[in-house]
């Protein structure tokens, strides 16, 4: 589980809730069937309209995604590359087809295939970049996904408290029901603003650093391999790859 994600959920709800009570307020006021379904409903339906059932049916896995904690290690990575060069020169670009049943990375095992089929270069790094481009768009359709109903739920929150407001002012000629009811109509902003910028903004950037991480662990293949097929010596591959990493962490792959 990714810590971030939950510790700051933890601290938003609990700053804003606990502000809440400490003025008086009491936490079962917020929930009100009516303004949480034309928030929610109406969010998610109107994003639901700006994509695609396929793009709808992957949120759960868009979700487990920002939850989880990273997956890549970059300084594993350049060792198991180093590891197939110094390989490669000991037995032969074909001696690293024995190699293939240790990676896990399915990029990765795609890669390390075409070097061993003799794929030239420039086709090479056009396979992976274009394969690369691909899995950025399917990215980018959770990362939209996230962004449109962060946008839409703030306004969702403003159509529930007008609703509310023409329900109250038309039918209500008692003054103290009235200033409850109004009150009661505001509880459609606040989940429409909450939502938006405690939940689903914040999810859709967690999704995009999840993506600029795998991104550049595909480009640090790509480039690995590349090198690996021109012959390069491993040191210098080796050193190639460490600026794909912070100048702190190189000293883990290095030792």
């Amino acid at each position: 589980m990714d810590f971030a994600t939950i510790f700051g959920l933890i601290i938003a709800l609990g700053a804003i809730v606990g502000s809440f009570i400490m003025e008086g307020g009491k936490v079962s006021t917020i929930f009100l069937l009516s303004p949480m379904i034309i928030v929610l409903g109406g969010t998610f339906g109107a994003t639901i309209i700006t994509t695609s059932m396929s793009t709808v049916a992957k949120v759960p896995a868009y979700l487990k995604l920002a939850f989880s904690n990273s997956k890549y290690y970059f300084h594993d990575t350049i060792d198991e590359i180093v590891y197939l060069a110094e390989k490669a020169r000991k037995d032969g670009i074909l001696g690293l087809e024995s190699s293939l049943d240790d990676i896990e990375d399915p990029f990765f095992i795609k890669a390390v295939q075409l070097v061993i089929d003799g794929t030239e270069l420039t086709v090479l790094r056009d396979i992976l970049e274009t394969e690369i481009i691909n899995i950025s768009e399917r990215h980018k359709k959770g990362i939209f996904f996230f962004h449109k109903a962060g946008g839409f739920s703030p306004t969702m929150g403003i159509l529930g408290t007008v609703l509310g407001l023409i329900q109250t002012l038309g039918n209500t000629d008692d003054a103290a029901k009235m200033a409850h009811a109004i009150a009661a109509a505001f509880i459609a902003t606040l989940w429409g603003v909450g939502l938006a910028n405690i939940f689903l903004l914040p999810i859709s950037d967690k999704l995009k650093m999840r993506h600029e991480e795998e991104v550049a662990h595909l480009e640090l293949i790509t480039e690995g391999l590349i090198a690996l097929q021109s012959g390069e010596n491993p040191r210098s591959i080796r050193e190639r790859l460490l600026s794909f990493m912070s100048p702190k962490n190189r000293v883990m792959a290095v030792s």
